[in-house]
């Protein structure tokens, strides 16, 4: 097991975040995020793989051979609003400009052998779910979630407001379960955990541990930065003072978010006495 689950950024590089299963020690699932400067293009193919390009700030514009979108009206940053969602499914052939001064975007993909349509998503079309109460209360917001027209890609942003727990009561989706009627129980799924703070200084703290204790790590978490959750629970505190916002992206055995609680916290779940005023957050 990694000595630790975090991946720090290298603005040096075209992107600043790169993780394939090889750098990540799993099967499924790629993440990147880049900057561009306006007019700047990363041009690309998605071979046997499909993607979901998530608008963290700015505006674009993609031109394939799948067809062609514009972003209009970006988001400044993902503290001012939703996510616009490019999904490209495998062999598609494009190139993506950047049509603001500054352009972060971030992206997964995974293997496919399905042929599959490009979808552009709105920030309007993006479901918002408020999930918990009291000070674990926080936002999600559904870019690509279960029953999106892809192949294996789950992706969502989760807004936590400052002090507030988030992917708690914690959960896992390690192991595939099926009850007795073949419906799926618990998916078995590799994810990443992308952070974007309010405050430059700012962090977050999350956990990722089994049952066995075999896996038990703290990360503190900066902005920019990545926690990968390759199994186990892995819940989240946003640190006191600043506002957290985290991009999941989720790929293996199913397009699908079934997950295990935590059985010592799972009493939780139904205790809480209201809903923090403070979400949601932001708002398409």
């Amino acid at each position: 097991m990694r000595d630790t689950l975090i991946v720090k950024p290298n603005y040096k590089e075209e992107e600043y975040i790169h993780i394939t299963p090889s750098s990540a020690g799993w099967e499924h699932l790629s993440f990147a995020a880049r900057n561009m400067k306006k007019g700047e293009v990363w041009k690309h193919q998605t071979g046997n793989h499909e993607y979901a390009i998530i608008l963290l700030g700015g505006d674009f514009s993609v031109k394939s051979n799948r067809g062609e979108w514009v972003t209009e009206n970006g988001r400044k940053d993902v503290f001012s609003g939703i996510a616009h969602t490019l999904y490209l499914p495998a062999n598609t052939d494009f190139e993506l400009v950047a049509e603001s001064e500054i352009l972060d975007i971030a992206y997964g993909w995974c293997r496919t052998d399905k042929q599959l349509d490009p979808v552009f998503k709105l920030p309007s079309e993006a479901e918002i779910e408020i999930r918990g109460g009291d000070n674990a209360t926080r936002q999600i917001n559904s870019l690509v979630q279960p029953g999106f027209p892809c192949d294996r890609l789950v992706a969502v942003e989760v807004y936590t407001p400052s002090g507030n727990w988030s992917s708690f009561p914690a959960h896992k989706h390690d192991e595939r379960k099926v009850d007795e009627n073949g419906v799926l129980l618990e998916a078995c799924l590799e994810e990443t955990y992308f952070y974007k703070i309010d405050k430059p200084q700012g962090y977050a703290i999350q956990q990722v541990y089994t049952d066995d204790r075999s896996l038990d790590v703290v990360n503190v978490v900066k902005h920019n930065e990545v926690v990968l959750v390759p199994k186990g629970y892995h819940p989240v505190v946003a640190g006191h003072g600043y506002n957290v916002y985290y991009l999941n992206f989720l790929a293996g055995s199913d397009q699908s978010l079934a997950n295990t609680p935590d059985p010592d916290h799972a009493w939780i779940f139904g205790t809480w006495k209201g809903i923090d005023e403070r979400i949601p957050m932001v708002k398409s």
